[in-house]
């Protein structure tokens, strides 16, 4: 264990929570210096791919939040 951060093991758990989310919001401040490996390129490409063959295979966010919430994952 990396001796410097052991301090952040010894915070509340709402305090571990704090920092994660600042941690994040730091991150998310920067996207552009966010790698987007190979893979995930061609992935993204598959997808686009079959969703221009076929436009109505795709759901719409508030569809595709609501099957999430109703445990209807692969539907």
């Amino acid at each position: 264990m990396n001796t410097e951060f052991t301090q952040v093991f010894e915070l509340t758990l709402s305090e571990k929570l704090q920092l994660l989310e600042d941690l994040w919001d730091s991150i998310a401040q920067a996207p552009e210096q966010i790698p987007v490996l190979d893979w995930q390129k061609e992935e993204l490409a598959k997808r686009k791919d079959a969703y221009l063959l076929n436009p109505g295979s795709g759901s719409s966010w508030e569809v595709a939040k609501e099957r999430i919430r109703n445990g209807q994952y692969g539907a």
